[in-house]
């Protein structure tokens, strides 16, 4: 499985300079005096892809070797996998799935791998293993609603081969996440999905960075490592 990690200087500025902050909130002695609470669990939802792109790796504005982007506002999402005592999780996969600028998945009953409705240049799917540091990164865009849901980034991540968590994340302050029936059943609890998209200094592009760091719960083999 390929992986991109940062393919260019600047890409591998902005992650260095953008995870320095969260990192002491994760190696602060001390700090996780009670344990972490899990991230919330949502739905799959009926769009994972049912058949997986040729290209799976961690940039979604990049399909192979095209040179033709994706469209949309280019998003740097990235955060750190931790277990409920702060310690992080290495050899994790995240994974994530979203919809293109025209609001279709990567999906044969949405659009398909190449259907007209489709964003062609926009992979869709993403995956990335967390190194030691339990940090991922994806270059992808900011998400956008179609009918019957906010703006949302499907987001899974594995340990030991098993699902330890499904998930989704939000564009925090969208006034459309008042009226979607999915984060109201999540109560207050929902307020641990909500990431702040915030453009990114100096980028002549107008490009945007996500922070949304993972919490997950035991699974069946911790322990055994």
């Amino acid at each position: 499985m390929s992986q991109i990690i940062c393919p260019n200087c600047y890409r591998r500025d902005f992650l260095r300079k953008a995870m320095v902050g969260s990192a002491a909130l994760f190696t602060s002695p001390g700090a996780f005096a009670e344990l972490l609470s899990v991230t919330p669990s949502m739905t799959e939802g009926p769009f994972y892809p049912d058949k997986l792109p040729l290209d799976t790796d961690n940039d979604l504005l990049r399909i192979n070797d095209s040179i033709t982007p994706g469209v949309g506002e280019v998003t740097h999402l990235y955060g750190k996998v931790t277990d409920v005592k702060g310690n992080a999780v290495p050899n994790a996969r995240v994974e994530i799935w979203q919809v293109d600028h025209k609001g279709a998945y990567i999906h044969s009953r949405d659009g398909g791998l190449t259907g007209p409705k489709r964003d062609e240049h926009f992979q869709g799917f993403g995956r990335f293993m967390t190194g030691r540091d339990g940090k991922y990164y994806f270059r992808t865009i900011k998400p956008v609603p179609y009918p019957g849901r906010t703006p949302h980034i499907h987001v899974a991540v594995y340990r030991h081969n098993e699902r330890a968590l499904t998930t989704q994340c939000f564009v925090s302050g969208d006034e459309r996440n008042a009226k979607d029936g999915l984060i109201q059943r999540l109560g207050a609890s929902a307020n641990a999905l909500m990431v702040d998209f915030k453009p990114i200094a100096k980028s002549k592009a107008g490009e945007l960075s996500a922070e949304f760091n993972i919490v997950i719960g035991q699974t069946p083999d911790d322990g055994h490592e």
